[in-house]
């Protein structure tokens, strides 16, 4: 089986001064870009400027998410108000945005919460927080530019940091992640079916779960990964952040193993040439997509933590507090999550601080100073 958080974990990044995308980041980037066109061509053109505005600094995954969000808002205006029926909602006009009022705003937040037809809990409070975000940031740029001069979400601003974000980390103990990495090596399968598509994944599964639990990386991140951003002289791989860098990602030896198992077996299975770029390879013959991945980390995590809700990004976590655990550097943690700003790193782990300084507190530093 393998160990992981044994000892102290010693990771070093090297930030690239100019990003080299793969061809997976590239093809990914213009899909996304389309995909925001597209988007912005069912929304009003005075909503343009913001979402143009924001191309400085944002990725297109956010950009997208914020024009659905955006897309959703009108959608609730034209069910609120009837005059907008027979509307296409870039046909709806900016003066009502300008006649909406901060208790429009928070019934627009109680749709979002019950918003199914069928009054069933649908967004947790930091969902409803995310999708609030681009509504109140547009409304800041139009009331700058003149075009409105009423911005009802104003009141919503200072409370929203103090919401959503306070809730604990969810993480997994040492002892459950060797739990889920045994299942992971050695599942139960209740078919012969199942037991053949399994087995033949099984080094795969292996080495994919083995370096997100031992690197943190993101789900998306992971699967990014082309075979030759893999250097197993330095034990290291190139990772595209999030943030639109690249990033050099080393991990331990534990992690070498499983990855060299699956590039020298299971993988010559699934790749139809030598030009086959990605590293984690679908049954299809084709780059594993990040819901391959959710849908892996659940089936494992049924077997060996019932009950447990794991996701990807729970294992993010999961490495994350161990290294904060082992260095109680929050500086460090930042670093090998690929946090752009520490205070993100800092609000996340800010219970685990708490009890840092509590056992800083009973510890006796001069017990063996000797006397003068």
């Amino acid at each position: 089986m393998i160990i992981i958080y044994r000892s102290v974990l010693i990771i070093f990044f090297m930030r690239c001064a100019m990003a080299k995308n793969s061809e997976y980041n590239r093809e990914l980037r213009a899909k996304r870009l389309d995909k925001l066109k597209e988007l912005q061509q069912v929304l009003p053109s005075y909503v343009q400027p913001y979402l143009d505005g924001m191309r400085v600094g944002y990725q297109p995954n956010t950009l997208v998410a914020y024009a659905r969000d955006l897309i959703t808002f009108f959608e609730y205006l034209k069910e609120m108000n009837p005059s907008f029926k027979d509307l296409e909602i870039k046909q709806i006009p900016l003066e009502i945005l300008d006649e909406l009022s901060i208790q429009d705003i928070i019934e627009y937040k109680n749709y979002l919460s019950y918003n199914n037809g069928e009054n069933k809990h649908s967004n947790q409070a930091s969902s409803i927080e995310r999708r609030l975000a681009p509504l109140r940031g547009f409304y800041v740029l139009a009331n700058d530019m003149g075009f409105l001069h009423n911005n009802p979400t104003i009141s919503e601003i200072g409370q929203k940091r103090n919401k959503a974000n306070k809730k604990e980390i969810v993480y997994m103990a040492p002892d459950e992640v060797h739990r889920f990495l045994d299942v992971t090596e050695n599942t139960r399968f209740d078919s012969d079916r199942q037991k053949k598509y399994v087995s033949n994944l099984k080094e795969r599964d292996t080495a994919l779960l083995t370096l997100l639990l031992n690197t943190g990386i993101r789900v998306s991140e992971c699967v990014g990964i082309d075979l030759s951003d893999l250097n197993f002289n330095e034990n290291s791989v190139k990772v595209f952040r999030k943030g639109g860098y690249d990033q050099t990602v080393y991990f331990n030896e534990r992690t070498a193993e499983p990855l060299k198992t699956y590039i020298d077996g299971e993988r010559k299975k699934y790749c139809d040439s030598d030009t086959e770029k990605a590293l984690f390879l679908s049954s299809q013959k084709k780059r594993i997509q990040v819901r391959s991945v959710e849908y892996m980390v659940k089936k494992y995590a049924a077997q060996a933590l019932p009950g447990k809700k794991l996701t990807p990004h729970k294992m993010r976590s999961t490495y994350g507090t161990a290294l904060y655990d082992e260095t109680s550097d929050i500086r460090l943690v930042a670093d090998v999550l690929g946090h752009e700003d520490v205070t993100t790193t800092a609000r996340h782990y800010a219970s685990m601080k708490e009890r840092h300084r509590k056992e800083a507190g009973t510890m006796d530093l001069y017990q063996d100073t000797p006397k003068k």
